[in-house]
């Protein structure tokens, strides 16, 4: 499958009405004056004093007029994105599992691209972001505006893995599994983006027991609608090795809770401890377990 013709198709998502005043603003940036460039946990740029005296004011209502921002914290000169979720602790948690030097790198589901500016700092060989939102989109390129990177951003999904045009050595796929209604089909289209000896990173809503079962949630779950599937981590295995990959490896679980994902004022909007029955918050508001995340390493055979 001929991947341009979506390409362009999904470009005209920016003429929408509700983007199309963000690409605008973004346009009307100015070209930066960059002094320093910081990957670490908050992503961003120092700027030349003069430079954001003049446009500071403007830079921040661009940055408001993207809202609201859920992956990062981000630092553009004197100006703080304090994210909703405090995505420093999923990559740190992360970072010691993956070598990326010299290797072609996928972010399925990327947002902002937060994770891909910090694995700026590996070296890879390539760094491609997949994410079909053209909201998303436009909050990259606010940032790249100023980062100034070769990353590659696709608005395209872990379903087009297959068509795509590299194969990857490493792929990631952080908070995506349980948004989709086949997860084998989508390990599966992730196995075959993969070249041989290649690495999937996940990330995945999980509940404990040690049977191969998952919960299926009757209508919501957290208050979110499009969470279909939330396995043990022994189905989470089952799925992964019937999806092609050879070894499946546990690198942590974690309870998802208020230092990594609350409401900021750059969202607006209800976050964790409004998704928590108030009287116990080891349940969600539906009576579900509350969100608890398994974190995995799936590899393809030599």
């Amino acid at each position: 499958m001929n991947l341009q013709p979506l390409r362009e198709e999904r470009r005209k998502w920016l003429t929408w009405k509700n983007i199309a005043p963000l690409q605008e603003a973004i346009a009307a940036l100015p070209d930066p004056i960059v002094t320093q460039v910081h990957l670490g946990d908050a992503v961003g740029v120092e700027l030349d004093p003069a430079f954001e005296a003049e446009y500071g004011a403007q830079i921040e209502q661009t940055a408001r007029q993207l809202m609201p921002w859920r992956k990062g914290p981000f630092r553009i000169g004197n100006l703080f994105i304090d994210s909703e979720w405090q995505s420093q602790i999923k990559y740190n948690l992360l970072e010691p599992h993956f070598n990326l030097r010299d290797k072609v790198v996928g972010d399925i589901g990327c947002n902002n691209g937060y994770y891909l500016f910090r694995m700026l700092s590996h070296a890879p060989a390539k760094l491609i972001g997949f994410d079909p939102s053209a909201h998303y989109y436009s909050q990259f390129q606010f940032l790249n505006h100023f980062l100034q990177t070769d990353i590659t951003y696709e608005m395209l999904g872990v379903e087009h893995m297959a068509d795509y045009e590299e194969r990857f050595d490493t792929l990631f796929c952080l908070g995506v599994l349980y948004h989709r209604p086949d997860p084998i089909g989508t390990l599966k289209s992730l196995y075959r983006g993969l070249n041989p000896g290649g690495e999937l990173i996940l990330d995945t809503f999980m509940i404990d027991g040690d049977d191969a079962v998952c919960l299926t949630p009757r209508d919501r779950y957290s208050k979110i609608g499009n969470i279909y599937f939330i396995p043990t981590v022994t189905a989470l295995t089952h799925w992964c090795l019937r999806a092609g990959f050879a070894h499946v490896e546990v690198l942590e679980i974690r309870k998802t809770d208020a230092k990594e994902q609350r409401r900021t004022e750059w969202i607006a909007s209800q976050s964790l401890e409004d998704f928590l029955d108030p009287n116990d918050p080891n349940k969600t508001i539906e009576g579900y377990p509350a969100p608890k995340r398994v974190y995995i390493k799936a590899s393809v055979s030599s």
